[in-house]
């Protein structure tokens, strides 16, 4: 508990000496003298520099040192994998992107694989060993049997033990967590943890789902499924066979919607991109469309508002950064919602998923190495400056 406790005061503070330490954990200069001593000598802090402006003696001044280990973050989605590699302060060192394999299964789990590995033997690089992996997926990790329950874009996800077999072929841990949850980890690490303990991140794109922050912690539920808002029953008819698979809000709120509504308004057969170009251009059917999503969009967001209470939506996905579509879902929050709630459009885009990721293995990388296996004991990873990440990240 000692270990665990220097070393978070140096992932919060550093540069920071020996004394410092002392004085933010409570701990004896000796004890914090041996600790750091250790860490220095096994490579996971380094010394950066001394002290300067104070009387006396200088103090030699420690951080965590990057290069010690390498998490990877990967997002995998029906259309694109999104895998990268993070030091020890989740700094993006490299970023890798191709399109999902089509065959799924066992396919996609090879090219995870396969990204990670390349990426970690780029030539000039010093990376250092990896450590441990975190997988965001667009459905729900079924605890049993390791498949990807509710991710119909990718074949077969659902029948294989997809964090086993990731595992057993990098040798590394490995963790699962849906990509949305994983999204509004992101948004709260890199972008909201000073500000806002309680968030909604809601993802609109292919479908609709949030991510729950409450307290500062992932509101998961039972099975993982809490914040699967593309099933709330309106929008379409709950009772309806086909909600039972796609979910009522999200038959009417997601990418098919948009283009089927704009079709049966326009008679004009066109892709989502299409039909903000044409609201742009003044087609009214067009608008109209978008009004209709957008309202729908909210009374899933009102929902969130009365269960969860957030004092901060943020919409995210291909569709929900939209200026259009956020300014839409602002107008018709207050229509339908009595409490007033900050509603803002995602800060990290298309790598919000893979800031969670980097948050979430980090976490458990530092806990697991530091803190030795301590019931009840967490080190939390301060982020990286967001631009910078969003640089490496790109």
């Amino acid at each position: 508990m000692s270990q665990s406790a220097v070393i978070q005061a140096i992932a919060s503070y550093g540069p920071i000496s020996r004394a410092s330490v002392a004085k933010q954990t409570g701990l004896s200069k000796q004890t914090v003298s041996e600790i750091v001593a250790a860490l220095e000598n096994d490579g996971w802090v380094q010394v950066v520099g001394q002290t300067e402006g104070n009387i006396g003696r200088r103090a030699v001044v420690y951080e965590i040192a990057p290069s010690a280990a390498t998490v990877a973050s990967v997002d995998l989605g029906g259309t694109k994998v999104r895998v990268a590699l993070c030091d020890l302060t989740g700094k993006v060192l490299v970023e890798r992107v191709e399109s999902t394999h089509e065959s799924g299964g066992i396919h996609v789990v090879d090219q995870i694989v396969r990204m990670i590995q390349s990426s970690a033997e780029e030539p000039d690089s010093s990376f250092g060993k990896l450590r441990i992996a975190v997988i965001g997926v667009p459905g729900v990790p079924d605890e049993k049997t390791g498949g990807i329950l509710l991710a119909p874009n990718i074949k077969g996800i659902d029948q294989i033990d997809l964090a086993g077999s990731i595992e057993e072929r990098l040798g590394v841990e490995v963790f699962v967590e849906n990509d949305v949850n994983l999204a509004a980890l992101g948004e709260h690490w890199l972008a909201n943890s000073e500000t806002d303990d309680n968030l909604v991140f809601i993802s609109v794109g292919t479908g609709i789902g949030a991510g729950l922050v409450v307290g500062g912690n992932l509101l998961r539920g039972s099975t993982g499924g809490a914040g699967e808002i593309g099933f709330l029953p309106f929008g379409a008819d709950p009772f309806d066979e086909e909600s039972l698979s796609v979910g009522a809000l999200e038959r009417v709120a997601a990418t098919n919607a948009i283009v089927e509504l704009y079709h049966s308004l326009s008679g004009k057969k066109t892709d989502v991109p299409g039909v903000f170009d044409a609201a742009g251009a003044g087609d009214a059917a067009a608008a109209q469309t978008l009004d209709e999503v957008a309202k729908q969009i909210a009374r899933g967001a009102a929902a969130l508002v009365a269960v969860v209470d957030p004092s901060s939506i943020i919409l995210g996905g291909s569709i929900g950064v939209r200026e259009e579509l956020l300014a839409r879902v602002q107008r018709y929050m207050v229509l339908c919602c009595p409490k007033s709630v900050a509603i803002k459009k995602s800060q990290l885009n298309d790598h919000a998923a893979l800031a969670g990721g980097a948050s979430v293995a980090l976490s458990h990388l530092h806990t697991s190495l530091f803190a030795e296996g301590q019931k009840g004991a967490e080190i939390s990873v301060p982020p990286p400056d967001i631009a910078s990440f969003k640089a490496g990240a790109s």
